[in-house]
This record gives structure tokens, sequence and C-alpha cells, in this order.
């Protein structure tokens, strides 16, 4: 074969390779989904509900339950049970007293066992207690396949998630803003004598342009488990990758091919009248309702002509009205499928009419 047939061979292979969509050849991973953090609307997805094991990304639903239920500068007592905890350690003294919010940073940046046992116990008072918490929160947030065992994620038979259920739970951990502080922090500095400047272990704060966290995880059971996030435009999604050996790259390509593709479009703005309704026994006749935020969502640039809203309120409504009742709802859909709801509100107060009212109307008729 000459060199020319050899060159023009390579050019045609490099060719189809760089129209092939990176998420179809790059992803190793045995489950993956991306998903964008305000809508929640799934980007990607590959085997999103297989139960698996995964590692400490377990820790992402220990530090939303502890932000939960307890403040974050409240004092932690390290107990017996928390010292010399296998694996990754904040190398915790029994009795030691140090702030949840230290135990948060080492939890979430350097991966502490010993740190997630500390905080079950503050918050719980044990183990399993603060696991039945876990299983609590996880049904609430709609992640029915899921099932912890404790707050770490050492390997056991019964704890277990899929890619799906793990991002939601990563979605509602990063809409508390203190969760989200925490996981795109590349340093902390605690309150402690001795180990107290944690470094993140997460590599996409560094490596990927508009990365802001998540989580790692490995066990020999799990294989390499990765959530990543990442804002670019205002837009955030995250990914998640179970049993991955090329965990780091693989999100970043999922995540680098998801913004290539979709891009942030305003549906509804918060500063605008959304819809109109009439008022009965009113000060006023007629009023708007508005969304208390903008509704944003993700699309791609074919799918501007398929979104389209719903709005679910009544015509009339009977005054006195409260400025910001809740009146109605707002459905965004791209084609038949739901992306988006929002609550609409009233945009004014409007009074009951008085009698003086009344009388004051009769003689505007005249």
């Amino acid at each position: 074969m000459t060199l020319k047939r050899i060159i023009c061979k390579t050019l045609i292979l490099l060719l189809i390779f760089s129209l092939i969509p990176v998420s179809v050849y790059a992803n190793s991973a045995q489950c993956a989904i991306v998903m964008e953090v305000k809508t929640g609307r799934i980007l990607y997805a590959k085997n999103i509900n297989t139960k698996r094991p995964m590692a400490s990304t377990t820790k992402i639903m220990t530090a939303l339950v502890a932000m939960e239920n307890r403040d974050l500068e409240s004092i932690v007592k390290i107990p017996d049970e928390a010292v010399g905890v296998e694996g990754s350690s904040i190398y915790l003294r029994n009795d030691e007293k140090i702030k949840l919010k230290d135990l948060l940073y080492g939890l979430m940046l350097r991966s502490g066992n010993d740190s997630a046992v500390a905080i079950a116990h503050h918050v719980s008072g044990s183990v399993e207690e603060f696991s039945n918490l876990m299983n609590k929160k996880a049904k609430e947030l709609g992640a029915k396949n899921s099932n912890f065992k404790n707050p770490h994620g050492l390997h056991h038979k019964d704890h277990y998630t899929t890619a799906y259920d793990l991002a939601l739970i990563t979605r509602a951990a990063l809409l508390n803003e203190n969760f989200k502080k925490i996981v795109s922090s590349k340093r902390w500095t605690a309150e402690r004598d001795g180990y107290n400047t944690f470094f993140n272990k997460n590599k996409t704060l560094t490596q990927f342009k508009g990365g802001d966290g998540v989580k790692t995880g490995y066990t020999k059971a799990a294989g390499r488990c990765l959530v990543t996030s990442a804002t670019r435009n205002g837009m955030q999604v995250l990914c998640v990758v179970l049993n991955d050996p090329n965990w780091f790259n693989d999100c970043y390509s999922l995540m680098g091919n998801t913004f290539n593709k979709y891009a942030p479009y305003k549906v509804l703005d918060k500063n605008s009248d959304i819809k109109g309704f009439s008022v009965n026994k009113g000060q006023k006749d007629k009023s708007y309702m508005r969304v208390k935020k903008d509704i944003i969502i993700p699309i791609k640039d074919d799918e501007k002509s398929k979104v389209r809203t719903i709005i679910e309120c009544n015509e009339k409504y009977e005054a006195p009205i409260e400025r910001s009742q809740k009146l109605g709802k707002a459905k965004v859909y791209i084609d038949d499928k739901l992306i988006a709801t929002a609550d609409l509100y009233s945009r004014e107060d409007i009074d009951k009419k008085t009698f003086m009212d009344k009388i004051k109307n009769l003689f505007k008729k005249d």
C-alpha cells in the first residue's frame, strides 16, 4: 500500500470518527446519565435504571440529609464509632469537638469515611437510624430503586442505587446553596488541630471548563463511580457514571457534548405578566399572574418551535387577593414531554370592594 493511500484512508477514518457523537463511542460506563439541574431534564441516558453499588458517591445523600436536619455551625462530639473507620479518613479523634460544617467539607472534599460516621451519629444517633433517614429522603425525591445501609458507601450487598436515582439525589443537593458551595471548593481549612486542610479529590474543578462538583467514589465491587457537574452560559448539568474505568474522561465527553448540543432558553420571564384574570368584588376588575423566577429550559436548536406552555388557572378570582398569592400553574412542554412546571402568583394586592367603593361605582356609571 502506497503512502498516499495510507494517508487517504487515515483521513477518511478520522472524518468518520469526528461525525460520531462523543457520547456514543467515548462512554465506557456500565451506567450513565446527564441531567440539567434546574429542570431535571435528562439529556443523555445509558442503563439508567440498573441497580449498582455506588461507593463514596453515597456521601452526596449523606451531606444532603445532614444539611436538612442540623445546623452547619452545630458542634459534633466525635464518638468511638467514628474513629479509625476503614478507607479514606480525615483522622478524627475520640471525643474531639468539631463543627458539622468542617465534617461536611471533610466528607465531600477528602471523602472521609470517619466523617460520614460522625455525621450519622450527630444527626440520628447511629448509622442504622441515619440510613433510615437516607432511605426516607430517597423516596421523597423519587429515587425508588435505591437502598442505603451506611453513610459512606463501603460495600454492603444491600447498598445500591441507579444512575437515574443518583442524578435525582445530586440535583436536589445542588439546589442547596450550602452543598453547592462545598463541592465547588478546591480546598478548605477546618477549625481543628492537626490534619485540618482538605484538598478536593475531584479533578473536574480544574480540568473541565465550568466544573463545579461533585463527588468521586471507588470500591472493588462498585468500580469507579463519579458524579460531576459544570455550569456554562447559565446552564448547569450533572453527569453520573457507574462502574466506569474511564470515569473522568467519559464525564468530560458527555458534559462537553451536552453543552455543544443544548443551550438555555428562557420560556417565562419573572418580570412579565404571564396570564390575565378577572377579579370579582375587588377594587380592581382585572390583574395578572407572574412567575417568581425566570423559567429557563435546555433545548437544542431544532426544538424551539416545539416548545409550548400550558396555563392551568381560573379565569376569575374573588377579592381579596394578596400579592404573591398562588393562583395557578404553568407547564412547559417540548412536544408532549413535560419539561418544567412553575407556580403562578398574583402580581399585586387587590382589596375587596367596600360599601363606599360600590357607591362611587354607581355614580361613575351615571
